[in-house]
């Protein structure tokens, strides 16, 4: 399988890099470009790209490339001024983390039904979710750790699991060590990622 590759196309270089570090963690395979400008874009090989997260403003100053390319443009939209645009999605920046996640998550599942890359030659969804098929799906996490985690992205403290799973404080803290080294994510968003790309929790349960 190809690797997808992802344009960020925003002037601002806070939101570039917040989001490219989301959808690495999200689409760990994929490769993430950022450009500053619409020229840099053109600079490079546009049409290469399997989705286009775009600010509004470069959105609207060239819909006639975005346009013919709809199904993979998102448009980065920020507070209550959310541009309404027809069969285009856009992505609240502005919103908490929490809330972003998951809206991406969605998104990403929203471009497997718009001829994302993880599908198959022949048109069918991969079986695999995106960190199967990148080979680092084998961290061999154990049912009591899971349930840690699922926990964790429920948004619950150390003494909250413990309580709910009726084990000790120090047991929990163990788990939690565990589950950071098997999967080299430390962030509470970053396991979240993890949990529902994994099917460990539904992204609409965030």
């Amino acid at each position: 399988m190809t690797t997808p590759e992802i344009a960020i196309v925003a002037p601002n270089t806070l939101t570039s890099l917040g989001l490219q570090n989301l959808l690495e963690e999200i689409i760990p395979m994929a490769t993430i470009r950022v450009f500053r400008s619409f020229a840099e874009l053109m600079d490079d090989t546009p049409d290469m790209y399997a989705h286009y997260f775009i600010s509004s403003r470069i959105y609207f100053e060239h819909t006639s490339f975005f346009l013919p390319r709809k199904p993979k443009t998102i448009v980065l939209a920020g507070g209550d001024n959310q541009p309404q645009l027809s069969g285009v999605p856009t992505l609240n920046i502005y919103q908490d983390e929490k809330s972003l996640i998951k809206d991406i998550l969605q998104l990403h599942r929203y471009g497997h039904h718009h001829g994302h890359p993880g599908k198959q030659p022949d048109g069918s969804r991969s079986p695999m979710p995106p960190h199967a098929a990148n080979g680092a799906d084998d961290h061999d996490l154990s049912a009591r750790e899971i349930e840690v985690l699922v926990l964790i992205t429920k948004g619950l403290i150390n003494k909250e699991i413990a309580d709910k799973l009726n084990i000790s404080l120090t047991t929990v803290i163990t788990h939690r060590k565990n589950i950071v080294e098997k999967l080299g994510i430390k962030s509470v968003s970053g396991l979240t990622i993890y949990a529902v790309m994994h099917g460990y929790i539904d992204a609409d349960g965030i």
